[in-house]
């Protein structure tokens, strides 16, 4: 089998945290990245859930829109924890 190398882009602190825990497995990071790109192409998914924040759905994003637009013509209305 032959080997090729690929490089990828981590934050400094991220790639810290993942370093710990693949030495508290006994595994280095390559061999966990390996685990994940085997898993991946195996079972043809992502092997963990990837869910997308509802604060940044299109349809709440075009709902604070309107509601901040309606704050900017004085039609809006401010929240009680909100003071002026």
């Amino acid at each position: 089998m032959t080997m090729t190398t690929i490089n990828i882009r981590i934050d400094d602190q991220t790639k810290k945290s993942m370093n710990e825990v693949c030495d508290e497995l006994g595994i280095s990071m390559s061999a966990a990245f390996n685990v994940f790109a085997r898993t991946v192409a195996r079972e043809r998914r992502i092997p963990f859930e990837l869910n997308a924040d509802p604060f940044y759905s299109r349809d709440n994003i075009a709902y604070l829109r309107r509601a901040a637009d309606r704050m900017d013509h004085g039609s809006g209305h401010t929240h009680d924890l909100i003071e002026d």
